[in-house]
């Protein structure tokens, strides 16, 4: 049996072993263990194509294959032993090959390099991640949509510079969010157009001279086609960096609404309320309900954007093709990725949980004059003012319901006409939130019906996607 305790990876160039130091910051196995699966994927795909090829013995590949399936099987069961003196994951399934199958388990990284092997090896794994998040996506959408039918008609304040602005439906609301998450969806699925070219065959860095078939290990993987140019095969992490973006991009957008959650939840809003399943209490206040899953969601999106940031550093001023520099391209990009999944999971549940207090909604948007607009729209529509005028107008009138403590809806007629004589008792039903809600009919606005018709679109458009899978 082979020492899986003995590093022989380079050969008989080296009479000495590492320094202990040195096996501690080259090691990678810690976290590219993760790989596994990936790895003996592509280990299968490539052992398949060489003896096709003629490049090795048929049997010998079918050693191989089996034997790979079963360093598999002992993974996933925990059986696997994992060691810092292998370095990685790629010697531990090559060590391990070697001790169930002998001779035949050397014959594998025939007409291949660790370069390209863990170039495919990393696609594989964060292409593997899209297609495991673009559910979790949909779902988090789903979620959204169907809370946002529901709450077609529940007026909420609108915000600017979370000032009081005008009034919206929560449903609208929701469905911004939806539209975000659309746009997340989008970037996943162009990274993963993009990244779905094999890298397996490019070898160390300059290709191979066995009379290798990279068309056929790259269908056997479910790429696309292989690389075009062996240097760029290699020395590219494009691909983490693009799924990084678009990842970091979605974080933001998960903590802006997670953020939203935590504000609506202070007695001061009192917009919405989690159960206990998605909040804590405290130690020493008995009162309290903190909002401790959306805070986590705001403070992931730190690690996730992070990631992104350091890949950025690893690669920028590195000369092709491949540099060790690029070993610390996975750490971060598994910790970013698990961690979006798990916001994704987290504030679905969230959103699913969540009770808006509707009082409190169309209380806080009735105040601050958040029909004012409505005012100046009416005054251009139905008087044929010039909007600058309308609005000069209708500051002077609201400053004037603020030095009496009346919102406009209540302000006398008289004390409007003292501003501007062409206010008349028609304008009062256009005050009130209801009314500004329900005007606002163009595409894309807040009117209920535009809320139910868009929300009842997404959940067709998703459930539909759901169901074929």
């Amino acid at each position: 049996m082979t020492d899986r305790n003995t590093n022989k990876m380079w050969g008989g160039r080296f009479s000495l072993s590492p320094a202990e130091v040195m096996q501690e910051i080259n090691a990678s196995i810690g976290f590219d263990k993760a790989l596994a699966p990936q790895d003996i994927r592509a280990s299968k795909a490539h052992a398949s194509m060489l003896a096709a090829q003629g490049i090795i013995p048929k049997e010998d590949a079918r050693k191989i294959a089996a034997g790979l399936d079963r360093i598999l099987e002992e993974i996933a069961s925990g059986r696997f032993r994992f060691s810092r003196a292998l370095e990685d994951v790629h010697m531990h399934v090559e060590s391990r090959l070697e001790e169930l199958i002998g001779e035949p388990a050397r014959r594998l990284h025939t007409a291949r390099s660790r370069n390209d092997q863990v170039a495919t090896d990393f696609k594989l794994y964060v292409r593997d991640w899209i297609d495991a998040a673009e559910p979790a996506l949909a779902a988090l959408q789903l979620t959204l949509a169907r809370k946002a039918l529901a709450h077609s008609d529940t007026i909420m304040p609108g915000f600017t510079h979370l000032q009081s602005a005008q009034p919206v439906t929560f449903g609208h609301h929701l469905l911004a969010y939806v539209e975000m998450l659309a746009r997340d969806r989008g970037r996943f699925a162009d990274a993963r157009a993009r990244l779905n070219e094999c890298p397996l065959g490019a070898a160390a860095l300059a290709g191979t001279s066995f009379s290798i078939d990279r068309q056929a290990t790259c269908a056997a993987l479910g790429f696309d086609r292989p690389t075009a140019n062996s240097l760029d095969s290699v020395a590219d992490r494009d691909f983490a960096l693009e799924t990084l973006a678009a990842a970091a991009i979605t974080a933001l957008h998960l903590s802006r609404l997670a953020e939203e959650i935590v504000v609506w939840m202070t007695p001061q809003f009192g917009f919405v309320r989690l159960s206990d399943a998605f909040t804590t209490g405290s130690s020493i206040m008995p009162q309290k309900r903190n909002p401790d899953a959306a805070e986590l969601v705001r403070a992931k999106a730190g690690r996730i954007t992070a990631a992104f940031q350091a890949l950025a550093m690893v690669m920028k001023g590195l000369p092709l093709a491949y540099s060790k520099d690029m070993q610390e391209d996975k750490e971060a990009t598994f910790d970013a990725l698990a961690s979006l999944r798990l916001v994704l999971a987290a504030m679905t549940g969230m959103v699913e949980d969540l009770t808006p207090n509707a009082d409190a909604m169309r209380r806080a948007a009735a105040a601050g004059n958040s029909t004012a607009t409505d005012l100046a729209d009416w005054l251009v529509r139905v008087q044929g003012l010039p909007f600058r005028e309308a609005h000069h107008i209708v500051g002077r009138i609201v400053a004037l319901a603020e030095r009496q403590g009346l919102p406009l809806n209540k302000l006398p007629l008289s004390d409007m006409q003292a501003v501007s004589p062409h206010i008349t008792q028609a304008v009062y039903p256009l005050l009130s939130v209801e009314s500004s809600v329900g005007s606002r009919t163009s595409f894309g606005g807040t009117a209920p019906q535009n809320v139910r018709k868009m929300a009842r679109t997404w959940i067709k458009r998703l459930e539909k996607a759901s169901e074929k899978g």
